[in-house]
């Protein structure tokens, strides 16, 4: 067994060493998960991430993948932690945003580590969440423009997949049979068990290294390290309590748009954020479990930290979350929830901004487009998903990046030659939309235009945000232009469901970001 170590005598090149590895780790199951994945939405977007958990459900560290699936599987792994058997040679399996997930075409794989120790004994969970294009929504991408969980897809309540280190064979068939292409699905699945093997290996070769009670002392000092800089930096902010709200475009069932309230007080080193005063959850799909809440708190929280604060659970532990059961970001199940994990989450981190923006003047920038602009494409048997970037804020320093994603997204566009290799699809026109940055001092960055011609006949969904409302400017900027949606000549509203002939065009036109200051 590895020597134990003293967290409080921790040598700290030691200490980033074992951060490094941690990250490693994460970031070699990503690049496994997407070498092995076989649909584009994991494979070319990198629609995925992964993370490490000690025995208690604590992050211990994460790969630079999606902040909307990392934050949140901090917020719940450790009650999935509390409330399962693990066994050696178990794996689980789940995407009931009410029991862990997010939406259900986010699915996620946990896997325990044991090893001896008189006794056996679990040392840790190695996790990966992926984006399915495809979990067997009756509109194709399963981004539908639903009005409860049953209308989404496949419901996956948290179960074994791997028991013993045996496939379930029933649970996956149950799974992928319910999927308009089954091979590819459980191939995407696969997939996911190959980064979950790696990493598992990879953690028990630490453990082999250091021990059982090395590693747990090493994730102590990791923990406590990025307790001290997030404390010592929030303390730094001013002491008082803001506030901030906006509004979504409408509630994607035919409704107004709700609106998110947020009361964020900094006082003793610690940031708290009250979300009483936003409206309840709403008929559509923009509805959020509280830890896709957690996950946007968590993110624009985690802006503040100095560049070098590890990616674990102590980084977390001077924020505080709190929400009204059956608000819009803290919903009750069986409330739909497709567009609260891509669009909500959006709104959620730029309310958080402006509110920040107020505590914090000139250190907070203008906000980016606001969106995920999602796109669901689909026949009877094939199914695509992507997202697409817009334009980023402008800062008090610097004009807006162009055409990017942003916050909580960390995707890539399906690259043209891609989607037009696998789908009915040609992309007649993807450039940036220039002059859509808000104006200011600093400009605010641009979006994109992306124009899809239909070779065959199509189903499309889109659910959009920032079409009714722009992304607004600081400090006297202009707000960005709003994003525009198109088939042929005729505007489309921000979510629709539509079906679509073979040489029609669709047209989307990303928003901008906000500008900072008044131009001179």
């Amino acid at each position: 067994m590895g020597k134990s170590l003293n967290p409080k005598s921790e040598d700290p090149i030691a200490l980033r060493i074992f951060e490094s590895r941690i990250a490693a780790i994460c970031e070699t199951m990503g690049a496994i998960l997407r070498r092995s994945a076989f649909s584009p939405n994991i494979r070319d977007r990198l629609d995925f991430s992964c993370a490490l958990f000690g025995a208690d459900g604590r992050l211990l560290g994460q790969a630079t993948h999606i902040p909307v699936h990392l934050g949140s599987m901090a917020w719940a792994m450790r009650d999935l932690v509390d409330c399962h058997d693990w066994q050696p040679g178990s794996r689980l399996i789940l995407n009931d945003p009410y029991a862990g997930g997010t939406h259900l075409p986010d699915v996620t794989l946990i896997a325990p580590v044991f090893r001896e120790h008189g006794t056996r004994r679990c040392c840790g969970f190695v996790a990966n969440r992926a984006h399915h294009a495809d979990i067997g929504s009756a509109t194709p991408g399963s981004m539908p423009l639903s009005r409860s969980l049953a209308d989404e897809g496949v419901l996956i309540e948290p179960s074994w997949l791997y028991r013993d280190d045996a496939l379930c064979a029933d649970t996956l068939d149950a799974i992928c049979g319910r999927m308009r292409d089954p091979a590819l699905a459980e191939g995407d699945f696969r997939a996911q068990v190959a980064a979950s093997a790696w990493g598992e290996r990879a953690l028990a070769a630490l453990l082999d290294e250091w021990g059982v009670d090395g590693l747990e002392a090493k994730a102590a000092s990791l923990n406590a390290y990025a307790a001290r800089l997030a404390r010592a930096r929030f303390a730094e902010l001013p002491d008082g309590c803001w506030r901030a709200a906006d509004r979504m475009d409408c509630d994607g069932a035919g409704g107004t748009g709700p609106v998110i309230r947020v009361s964020l007080t900094i006082e003793d080193g610690a940031i708290a954020l009250d979300f009483a005063g936003t409206d309840a959850q709403v008929a559509g799909n923009l509805n959020c479990p509280l830890s896709v809440t957690a996950a946007a708190v968590y993110y624009a929280l985690r802006c503040l930290l100095p560049p070098e604060t590890p990616a674990c659970a102590g980084a977390l532990d001077r924020i505080r979350l709190s929400a009204p059961a059956g608000c819009l970001v803290n919903a009750r199940a069986p409330a739909a929830t497709a567009a609260g994990n891509v669009e909500t989450s959006q709104r959620i981190v730029d309310v958080v901004l402006r509110a920040l923006a107020e505590a914090l003047p000139g250190r907070i920038p203008a906000a980016s487009q606001g969106t995920m602009n999602n796109l669901g494409l689909g026949g009877e048997r094939w199914s695509y998903y992507e997202t697409m970037a817009g334009g980023c804020g402008a800062a008090s320093g610097s004009p807006g990046r162009h055409a990017v994603h942003s916050h909580m997204t960390n995707t890539l566009n399906t690259p043209a030659e891609v989607l037009e290799y696998h789908y009915p699809v040609r992309i007649l026109r993807y450039a940036r939309r220039r002059g859509s940055g808000g104006a200011g001092h600093r400009v605010g960055g641009d979006g994109l235009v992306r124009q899809f011609e239909f070779l065959e006949p199509a189903r499309v969904t889109l659910i959009t945000e920032r079409r009714v409302y722009p992304p607004w400017g600081l400090a006297g900027g202009q707000s960005g232009a709003k994003g525009v949606n198109r088939l042929d000549a005729q505007t489309l509203p921000s979510k629709v469901s539509m079906d679509v002939e073979a040489g029609q065009v669709l047209t989307i036109e990303t928003p901008g970001g906000g500008g900072y200051g008044r131009k001179a």
